[in-house]
């Protein structure tokens, strides 16, 4: 009984680990996947975990980063931070939302390449004053979209192609 015990907190515990990689900023899916069928999870297993532990963030970046952005834009010490954030954002990848809608949105999320993912594509929907009924699926379709894509190159599924 005890080893079973110890089974299912360790095997929770990898869970738990994926969730959270998958949940920080840079790391996102991209990071969590691999991580998770290297912890010796299936494939799929570390992909689902991923996604859900990917999109926790999502509705505090849309409803709660403009708040804090502007209160930062109004204190010295961080008045440059908050600036450097919000233009940064909106002239790397704007163009592409204010262009192309919510299909802008789910590109910028599905690319599985540096500055763009679920934090990246929240942030700019937030900026941009996207609605949460809109930004929510669009991140959400994006992030499935970018699991699949990293999902296959972790199985080495694009080795087989070439």
């Amino acid at each position: 009984m005890e080893s079973l015990i110890k089974q299912l907190i360790e095997f929770l515990s990898i869970e738990f680990t994926v969730v959270l990689t998958a949940a920080l900023p840079v790391i996102e899916l991209r990071g969590a996947i691999p991580v998770g069928i290297s912890l010796g999870l299936t494939p799929i297993h570390a992909t689902m975990l991923s996604l859900i532990g990917s999109m926790i963030p999502v509705p505090f970046i849309l409803f709660g980063i403009r708040p804090v952005l502007n209160y930062l834009k109004h204190t010295k010490p961080f008045r440059k931070l908050a600036m450097g954030i919000t233009d940064r954002s909106i002239n790397n990848n704007g163009h592409k939302i204010q262009k192309y809608g919510a299909w802008g949105l789910i590109l910028i999320v599905a690319l599985p390449l540096p500055g763009t993912g679920v934090w990246s594509g929240s942030l700019l929907a937030a900026l941009l004053d996207i609605r949460f009924k809109w930004a929510f699926p669009a991140i959400l379709f994006g992030n499935i979209l970018a699991a699949i894509i990293i999902m296959c190159i972790s199985q080495g599924f694009l080795n087989i192609l070439t």
